[in-house]
């Protein structure tokens, strides 16, 4: 699985890696600390990334891939 995380539409609000704190993370002012970067989440990891992405109020992730990804 591979998600973007779009800086523009990340205000904050910490959902992300309260809900999935094993894929996401905050940075020193709250935000997720992945914003605008995409990463590749480890398959054992995916239902929770998939809570975290839907969790988001702005919307500001997408999955852009939903392989498993070896590792």
């Amino acid at each position: 699985m591979r998600i973007a995380v779009d800086a523009g539409l990340c205000s904050g609000h910490g959902r992300c890696y309260v809900l999935s704190p094993n894929v996401f993370a905050a940075d020193d002012e709250g935000y997720c600390a992945q914003r605008g970067s995409e990463f590749d989440v480890d398959e054992r990891l995916a239902a929770e990334a998939r809570i975290g992405v839907e969790s988001c109020p702005e919307g500001a992730m997408r999955i852009l891939e939903d392989a498993p990804v070896d590792g």
